[in-house]
């Protein structure tokens, strides 16, 4: 969705209401703050009411994440990490009933499947066929309609370095280490 440019700035129109917002992070935050933002996304009655509102929506996640049902397919399917970046669809998704809930099930037992999300599973599984985890992103969108984008924030397997005060350094800083900080 292109929003309407305006070629002069006193120039009136629906361009003058129309915001495009980016928000960066991981974690919590990004999809906390994603879930709030998604109801200014522009809809017909927001437009009607001629109020200022979102016309692009994107969330730019991190993919560092190395605990957990992440770090586990990130191992062992050499993907990068689903569980933010899942979080993030699912705060964006029109959907906060049915299939918002079934990607967020997590599964409580089963060999291989305890401790997974659905929603992680469907990311790896969609990532394996079409070899992108962009594209797997883009398809899990659409299928939980999203009002707006999600992007890995890189396409690159990457890992968190810590130094601490007494010099010393970890590689795949995880939850261990946060509580040193």
């Amino acid at each position: 969705m292109v929003p309407q440019q305006r070629t002069n700035p006193s120039d009136q129109g629906p361009a003058e209401h129309e915001l495009r917002v980016v928000a960066i992070g991981g974690g919590t935050g990004l999809s906390t703050l994603l879930k709030g933002l998604k109801r200014y996304v522009m809809t017909p009655a927001l437009d009607a009411a001629n109020q200022t509102a979102i016309s692009e929506l994107c969330g730019v996640v991190t993919v560092s994440d190395d605990g957990g049902s992440s770090g586990r397919l990130r191992k062992e399917f050499n993907m990068l990490p689903p569980g933010d970046v899942r979080n993030c669809i699912v705060a964006l998704s029109e959907d906060e009933a049915l299939l918002s809930r079934l990607f967020q099930h997590r599964f409580q037992k089963g060999s291989g499947l305890e401790g997974h999300s659905f929603g992680n599973l469907f990311l790896a599984a969609l990532t394996s066929i079409t070899g992108d985890f962009g594209e797997a992103v883009r398809l899990s969108s659409e299928i939980l309609l999203t009002r707006g984008h999600i992007y890995p924030a890189t396409t690159s397997s990457v890992e968190l370095e810590a130094e601490f005060e007494d010099r010393s350094e970890k590689r795949r800083v995880g939850k261990e280490c946060r509580s040193r900080w």
